[in-house]
């Protein structure tokens, strides 16, 4: 059997079901916020895959990676070092 809250999508499921990982329902009112924003956020003109990526890729990968191992990761993949404002958000304590 397969864990249910690992991977990229099992926010996502737990979402369309309704159902919080403890098994609680999700409050009405919370999936009516998110799904408005989400509906907004699907409408949002994309500036580009890459950028795409590499905002993915920092915004996660700061959850994961020390800051030098990412920012190298980042030049290594002919992406932009992170910038100071991602370091003093994703960095600082």
């Amino acid at each position: 059997m397969t864990n249910l809250t690992t991977g990229a999508d099992a926010v996502d499921i737990a979402i369309a079901k309704g159902i919080d990982f403890d098994g609680s329902a999700i409050p009405v009112a919370k999936l009516d916020l998110y799904q408005e924003v989400m509906g907004l956020e699907g409408q949002r003109q994309r500036s580009g895959v890459s950028n795409t990526m590499r905002s993915r890729i920092v915004r996660i990968g700061a959850k994961h990676l020390p800051l030098e191992e990412l920012n190298q990761k980042l030049i290594d993949a002919n992406f932009a070092p992170l910038k100071e404002k991602e370091i003093a958000f994703y960095y600082s304590k």
